[in-house]
């Protein structure tokens, strides 16, 4: 008996036949749907080439559109990212505090933040820009942009972090305090270390959010960012369905290169913590180790005990005395 046949019972002759008939069906309905895909761009001259073309023949679409969006893009998620991340961990690290008067405020910041649409901040932060800054009007969106992925994604990193901190073992922070560390040392030199390989994965999924809600930004405040050129080029070339295809596959390559960046930091990190420790030659468990070493060691010479007798009596076997006189 296997371990799934534990779970469940496996499937007969008539389910097998049936489980066979509904892959075929998915299989057809999904063929049928992408075919009707086709035929109604076909009908709507989405598929010409010379609306594709043009992505290889004309270079202003990517001198123009396509590369300053993309430049735009990454400025406005690497400045969030640079700026979210040591605010979530301050805030994370602020709701594992053992003072109320912390843990409170860090916890309503925490949450308002996480509750309020990012769309809704960045329109907020521009109107805020607009009317209290001299921010100029060219920078503005981006500034708001900024603005909104900030706030949201800080919140978000601060949960990630306390809930990193909070899967290691409670035995880790009870043996830093227990060679004197503070609760403020524990979690700098001890606890974090520990949980930035455990946290590494969601934060990089947050960084894959913050790069496509750039898009945001570009549909509400008109900032320049990748979708909103893409748009552009789709108004002047007639080519809505390829602009936006391309911009899609941009996307698709961008956060795949993102994932499998932190996938790759990820294992380094896992490698170099199986790498430390002390590296012992012999093993004192294996009886071969433990031969090997007491051959090694010099026998100690044991003194036989040497027998004395009293005055007058002579010891048996001593020459010249007889011992049944």
């Amino acid at each position: 008996m296997t371990n799934l046949s534990v779970l469940y019972d496996a499937p007969g002759p008539r389910a097998k036949r049936r489980n066979v008939l509904y892959a075929v069906l998915f299989v057809a309905v999904l063929a049928a749907f992408f075919w009707w895909v086709i035929q109604a761009m076909n009908d709507n001259n989405q598929l010409d080439a010379e609306k594709w073309d043009v992505f290889v023949t004309d270079s202003r679409i990517w001198t123009t559109f396509l590369w300053p969006g993309l430049q735009d893009t990454l400025t406005a998620a690497a400045l969030s990212l640079v700026i979210a991340l040591p605010l979530g961990v301050v805030f994370g690290i602020g709701r594992l505090s053992d003072h109320w008067w912390i843990r409170r405020p860090c916890d309503v910041i925490v949450e308002f933040f996480r509750a309020v649409p990012v769309l809704l901040m960045m329109i907020f932060a521009n109107e805020a820009y607009a009317m209290w800054s001299d921010v100029d009007r060219d920078v503005r969106p981006l500034y708001a942009v900024v603005t909104g992925l900030v706030l949201y994604n800080a919140s978000v990193l601060a949960e990630i972090v306390r809930a990193g901190v909070l899967t290691l073992p409670r035995g880790q922070g009870e043996a830093a305090r227990a060679i004197g560390l503070r609760k403020g040392q524990t979690m700098v030199h001890v606890l974090l270390p520990q949980a930035v390989t455990a946290m590494l994965p969601a934060i990089v999924s947050q960084l894959v959010v913050i790069v496509k809600d750039t898009t945001l930004g570009g549909a509400i405040l008109g900032y320049s960012e990748l979708l909103s050129n893409a748009r552009l080029v789709s108004t002047n070339y007639a080519n809505t369905i390829a602009a936006y295809m391309v911009a899609a596959l941009i996307f698709i390559a961008l956060n795949f290169l993102l994932t499998s960046l932190a996938a790759w930091l990820e294992n380094r990190l896992r490698r170099g913590k199986r790498g430390t420790g002390t590296v012992v030659k012999n093993d004192p468990t294996d009886p071969a180790d433990s031969t090997s070493m007491a051959s090694a060691l010099p026998t100690p010479r044991v003194s036989e005990p040497q027998l004395t007798a009293p005055a007058g009596v002579a010891t048996p076997g001593t020459p010249g005395t007889d011992p049944n006189p």
